[in-house]
């Protein structure tokens, strides 16, 4: 989709926005997941654009709110929506950042939570689709697809840290168990963020019904 057609009248821009946030949230996780396999700072920086595109749909659509009379849902459920869409893909780009800086190469477990991760943003982007087309039910499943990655996600956060201390050899090897830790910190904060824009979704589905 255009920018440009972001800023022209139609029917419902709010609904645009949203699937346009979603879909280069999507985008941004997938590349995600490509940086996890295979550490790449092109892949680094594609995700950084990819960031700063969704900020900018997002500043129109808090734009668009603030001058909006009627909205298609709630006002509230609208914004808290976009912003945890909008800190999901945060979360990505601090990840590639603090390895990129830390020089941490992923794991195994990073690239499980990457593509879980990923496959969540896959289930956001059909709910927020389904509800623009009111299918309401369909969105509902596609939620508590969501939700359910997001609790495998957290279950592989929990066998990452079990792993990562199972042993500490030296002083180094603890100052590097620290770095990786807190890359695994970064997946499951992207991940609580998903099950948020699940549950801000879950509501407007409710208040719909």
């Amino acid at each position: 989709m255009n920018l440009r057609n972001l800023f022209k009248p139609a029917g419902n821009k709010f609904g645009q926005l949203l699937v346009e946030q979603t879909r280069l949230t999507m985008q941004g996780l997938e590349l995600l997941k490509e940086y996890m396999q295979h550490r790449d700072s092109q892949v680094a920086r594609q995700i950084a654009q990819t960031e700063k595109e969704a900020d900018e749909v997002r500043r129109v659509l808090i734009e668009e709110l603030a001058r909006a009379f009627v909205t298609p849902f709630d006002r509230e459920d609208l914004f808290s929506l976009s912003r945890e869409i909008d800190d999901i893909l945060d979360y990505a780009n601090t990840t590639v950042d603090e390895m990129e800086i830390l020089d941490v190469s992923p794991t195994p477990f990073m690239q499980r939570m990457a593509g879980l991760i990923y496959d969540a943003s896959v289930e956001i982007q059909l709910a927020v689709d389904r509800l623009q087309s009111n299918h309401m039910s369909v969105a509902s499943d596609h939620v508590q697809n969501a939700k359910s990655l997001e609790n495998q996600v957290e279950t592989v956060y929990r066998e990452a840290l079990a792993d990562l201390f199972q042993e500490s050899k030296s002083v180094k090897h603890v100052m590097s168990m620290l770095k990786v830790r807190e890359i695994y910190r970064h997946l499951s904060n992207a991940a609580d963020r998903e099950d948020g824009a699940a549950n801000v979704i879950a509501d407007i589905i409710l208040k719909k019904s």
